[in-house]
């Protein structure tokens, strides 16, 4: 598959004031090393030595009625969120309110973000990141479509604005450095799907760190989008890429429905460039008295950089 040199350029422009932008992102909260760890299983929970814990998650915008709004949601997502303790996690359809929300019951949290039409009320693709482990060094949002750099732009199809959002971290334990893209490819659009995974290919070589792609993908893992991130990217699922399995192979869209199921569409994927070792793997579908807390299961990996 041949990749517009232009539009390569054009994403890339961003590097630099991504860096030099990184230092004015809002003040890092402190972290509470006394704060109880929410009761409930753990899946993956906090990382031991060099090892990193990744999460994405669609925690769905506030549009549903009971028992799914987000004052009932609210605290199933913050209570999974803090069992958990993830170095760094990307939130899809994160509205501004709801990462703030998030992010005043969590802490030693900080985020990285920027809404996709400008405005408060619309969902974002956010990147939340443990303050004590990780510090970011630079960051950029590109919109999925002709001109990337075009606020609210929207040109494959696709009715939704829909954006990627790139953090560049070091890791304070290592002094390594990588980059996490967090990612929401439309829903209804099956060209916009595969044009935002070509651009995403684009993208790619302008690291020249371990790369970590995240995200609801709106697609399986059967589909082009897939095929051209995995083939064309060279990028690894973590599913199939990780030395132990912890769940079983769920779909990650549960529509609200709290039994998993291994028949239906795992769409949300943690990818790695082959610089990155995926030790364990997880979909977790704990519910609340029966509740999910979101639409789609949030999905973790732990691992480290080869």
């Amino acid at each position: 598959m041949s990749h517009s040199p232009s539009r390569r350029a054009v994403l890339g422009a961003g590097l630099a004031t991504g860096v030099a932008a990184a230092a004015g992102v809002a003040l890092s909260r402190s972290s509470d090393a006394t704060e109880a760890t929410p009761r409930g299983p753990v899946l993956i929970g906090h990382p031991e030595n060099q090892r990193l814990h990744v999460m994405t998650f669609n925690i769905r915008t506030p549009v549903d009625g009971s028992p799914h709004t987000w004052e009932e949601r609210r605290p199933r997502i913050t209570r999974l969120l803090r069992r958990e303790r993830p170095t760094v996690v990307g939130l899809q359809e994160s509205m501004f309110h709801q990462g703030q929300d998030i992010l005043a019951e969590l802490d030693g949290y900080d985020w990285i973000h920027l809404l996709p039409e400008g405005i408060s009320e619309v969902g974002a693709t956010v990147v939340c990141y443990e303050t004590a482990r990780l510090r970011p060094v630079g960051y950029d949002h590109l919109w999925l479509s002709d001109t990337p750099r075009q606020i609210g732009s929207a040109s494959w199809g696709n009715e939704l604005v829909r954006m990627l959002t790139w953090v560049r971290f070091t890791d304070l334990h290592t002094e390594r450095e990588f980059v996490v893209v967090n990612n929401n490819f439309d829903h209804q659009s099956k060209n916009s799907r595969e044009r935002s995974a070509e651009m995403l290919v684009d993208l790619l070589p302008e690291f020249d760190v371990p790369v970590l792609v995240i995200g609801d993908f709106n697609a399986e893992t059967d589909e082009q989008p897939y095929r051209t991130l995995v083939e064309d990217g060279d990028l690894h699922d973590s599913w199939p890429a990780a030395d132990e399995r912890l769940t079983k192979e769920y779909g990650t869209f549960n529509g609200w429905d709290p039994e998993p199921d291994t028949g239906a569409r795992r769409i949300d994927w943690i990818l790695t460039t082959p610089d990155v070792h995926v030790e364990k793997v997880g979909i977790n579908t704990e519910t609340d008295k029966g509740l999910p807390p979101s639409d789609h299961w949030a999905v973790q990996a732990l691992l480290h950089l080869a």
